[in-house]
């Protein structure tokens, strides 16, 4: 399988206060028909068995399933007609001669809306922040025998620890700094915590974006599929950085490391995650005008 390109800027996040069967059935149609070109290869492979040490990470890491990615859901306010069978499914409830999802699920996930508002609203209020060239994965292997891999280090395990050495720590995501090794940790600028997380997230970071993927499926079904499906794409482009940057040698995978180790290296690191950035200010924009408006409708309803 080789490495996939993913295109953020396509947005299908749907406007319409209520549709008829055909219409959402198309739009469902649609939206599984998107997600078989970002993954189809990936989960005819995975329901074989296959493990893949770049893409698992986004449902293993983030304890979702593929599932949460080929459902549709229209959102919360928008009525669905002749659509019994979203009934059994989480939020939804009848109205009249529809079905939604009802104002009494939003209110059980004010808090959940409202954690999520405040890291949003933190991170989008911060600069981003380039230069830290990728090295939370280097540092996750600095100095032992063990990987979070089955694949072999790019520049052996010596090499590795050199390059750590020689280059400046900056992570500011607690969710990769708590899997640094112990002699990796005292080594980064910033001592994190879960506690002082909303203090340090920051819109360059790889991790921050991929995470926005994460918020869309565990507010499932408040948000419309579309911008989960946009959130996705981007955490797999993110992704794929991600791995192409790190310690490890891809390359039988299709993945052509960002030698980071280099000046060039690190300029085509600083230039993807730029762009990478860029995409996800603009859907972190979007994810938290809507779990705004969510929030603000859990505390009235």
């Amino acid at each position: 399988m080789t490495a996939m390109t993913a295109h953020p800027d396509r947005r299908t996040v749907s406007n319409d206060k209520r549709m008829t069967g055909p219409e959402w059935r198309a739009r469902r149609d649609d939206h599984r028909r998107r997600v078989d070109m970002l993954i189809g290869p990936y989960l005819a492979a995975r329901r074989k068995g296959a493990k893949h040490p770049v893409i698992d990470f986004l449902f293993t890491y983030y304890s979702s399933r593929p599932s949460h990615v080929l459902r549709w859901h229209p959102g919360f306010g928008v009525v669905l007609e002749d659509a019994d069978e979203f009934l059994p499914l989480r939020g939804y409830e009848r109205d009249g001669s529809g079905v939604l999802v009802g104002a009494d699920y939003v209110r059980r996930r004010l808090d959940a809306l409202t954690a999520t508002v405040d890291l949003l609203g933190a991170t989008a209020a911060r600069p981003a922040r380039l230069g830290c060239f990728g090295l939370h994965e280097w540092a996750m292997v600095y100095r032992t025998d063990e990987t979070r891999h089955d694949v072999p280090l790019r520049l052996g395990s010596a090499g590795t620890d050199r390059v750590v050495e020689q280059m400046p720590l900056r992570c500011t995501h607690f969710d990769a700094f708590r899997f640094f090794t112990e002699p990796a940790r005292p080594r980064n600028e910033t001592e994190l915590s879960r506690a002082s997380q909303i203090d340090h997230e920051q819109p360059g970071c790889l991790h921050a974006t991929m995470d926005l993927y994460r918020h869309c499926f565990t507010l499932s079904p408040l948000l419309p599929a579309g911008l989960t499906v946009d959130c996705f794409e981007l955490a797999l482009r993110a992704r794929d950085l991600d791995m192409r940057a790190s310690p490890y040698d891809l390359r039988h995978l299709g993945y052509e490391p960002v030698p980071i180790e280099t000046p060039a290296g690190r300029a085509e690191y600083v230039r993807e995650q730029s762009a990478i950035a860029d995409a996800g200010t603009q859907l972190r924009a979007e994810l938290l005008r809507r779990c705004t408006h969510l929030a603000e409708t859990a505390r009235h309803a």
